[in-house]
């Protein structure tokens, strides 16, 4: 089975996916589909855009099911910005990662993965990358008097909170044992929003307009107090506060973005298919809104056991992941607002070191790539009250 990579920088952090870690030599493109093939501006009709629907649908729909790694899934990509006839077309046959197990648009990040596997990829922290893997996301890690940002964005070139493709931070106290994770756009679903002094409550008619870019907290990561030091594994929780807890029984569903809800990245030239003259509330209302009044998913890491003969600590990664770090982890749902004994089994992220600088990072539904990558930088940061 193949899978997709994330790269992590020391001093920042990038996010890369590919197909395999054995097919590094192959040549990769960028998720914002930054190819020659999409130079057309995407909201201008052609001549492209009078070819006989039917024999237009039939062809793009051969592209599709023809290219299913990367790079040459990129000339799907290419497909739906040569116009909005075509790109209207394609936003139609492409499916989300949680039936096509593939991430093909920019948006798909924000989607959640496949239901029945986790959808592999992996971490690498670096300076400069040199892969030639299928690039994500890249993050930067910011120092501040009393606490640490990490900015996510989908260009590696230019990851700050001023870019067009920034999209989410993550964002620690001064210890290191709390999170939170921003997502640059309003949530979806109606999902209630913690309040403080940079925030209020968001509703499904209205977004506050005193609520800046980057601020919609949508999930909180804790790290308790670890008794046995470093020589322990640690202890965190997540709480998903724009997922509703019966999204990981059978049947359950999680809000599915469709496309970036008026946000800066819609002016980006790189990606002209994804702009839409619908408005905010048409977007919203095209998401199931079964997250309202409903228990939010909260995920608690599987506890190890402890293994006599490595004098370890000792988790079963079905080989992914390969040394031991304090690092290493895997998420599975809490018992809390009524999760099933069978769903709380089900591991939904787990994360472990496979090199020096490299580790794999595997998520499934209902989480998103995004969600998963910020809760692995968490990971990163250094705690100095549980270490």
């Amino acid at each position: 089975m193949s899978f997709r990579s994330i790269i992590l920088d020391r001093k920042g952090f990038e996010v890369k996916f590919g197909y395999g870690m054995r097919s590094r030599s192959q040549s990769h493109s960028d998720v914002i589909a930054q190819d020659s093939l999409v130079v057309l501006d995407g909201l201008k009709q052609s001549c492209w855009a009078n070819m006989p629907p039917e024999l237009l649908r039939d062809v793009l729909m051969r592209i599709e099911a023809s290219e299913n790694t990367w790079p040459s899934r990129k000339h799907v990509v290419a497909c739906a910005g040569v116009c909005r006839s075509w790109r209207d077309i394609m936003k139609e046959i492409v499916k989300s990662p949680q039936v096509s197990s593939m991430l093909t648009f920019p948006i798909s990040l924000k989607q959640p993965g496949p239901r029945d596997s986790l959808l592999q990829c992996y971490i690498r922290r670096n300076r400069a990358s040199t892969d030639d893997d299928k690039f994500l996301l890249a993050a930067r890690k910011f120092r501040r008097a009393t606490h640490t940002d990490y900015i996510i964005s989908l260009n590696n070139g230019d990851v700050s909170r001023g870019s067009s493709t920034y999209i989410g931070k993550l964002r620690s106290n001064f210890l290191g044992t709390k999170f939170t994770v921003y997502d640059a756009r309003p949530p979806i679903c109606g999902a209630k929003v913690t309040k403080s002094r940079s925030t209020r409550l968001v509703s499904l008619k209205q977004v506050s307009p005193r609520v800046p870019a980057g601020n919609y907290p949508i999930a909180h990561i804790s790290y308790d107090l670890n008794v046995l030091g470093s020589r322990g594994p640690r202890i965190m929780q997540c709480v998903m506060d724009a997922i509703p807890a019966s999204a990981v029984e059978p049947g359950g569903v999680a809000p599915t973005q469709t496309q970036f809800l008026h946000s800066r990245i819609d002016t980006s030239p790189s990606i002209p298919f994804f702009r839409s003259k619908s408005t905010r509330m048409e977007n919203l209302q095209s998401v199931p809104l079964t997250c309202q009044n409903e228990g939010t998913l909260v995920l608690r890491n599987k506890s190890p056991r402890w293994h006599e003969q490595l004098q370890c600590w000792c988790l079963n990664f079905n080989g992914r992941v390969t040394v031991a770090s304090v690092k290493n982890f895997q998420l599975v749902a809490s018992p809390k607002n009524g999760v099933s004994e069978q769903a709380q089994e089900n591991v939904i992220l787990q994360f472990g070191k496979v090199g020096k600088d490299v580790f794999t990072m595997d998520y499934q539904y209902p989480i998103s790539a995004f969600e998963a990558f910020a809760i692995c930088l968490s990971s990163f940061d250094t705690k100095i009250a549980c270490e």
